[in-house]
């Protein structure tokens, strides 16, 4: 379990550290994403993107263990 905690934490570290350049790529905006655009109010649902990144972490998981 502690093992799993660092490795967890060293991964949001990582993923922190190199946010400017990851905030380039346009994942987050794939074709399947809702977005509904009203004056004043915009409402965002990322179905695609959660889907996509479901199958990575199951498939990084599978390799693993």
């Amino acid at each position: 379990m502690q093992k799993t905690l660092i490795i967890i934490g060293l991964a949001v570290l990582a993923v922190g550290l190199l946010w400017p350049w990851l905030g380039r790529i346009p994942f987050g905006r794939l074709p399947g994403d809702i977005v509904i655009s009203r004056p004043g109010f915009t409402f965002y649902f990322p179905i695609t993107t959660s889907i996509v990144v479901s199958i990575l972490i199951a498939v990084i998981l599978k390799i693993f263990k």
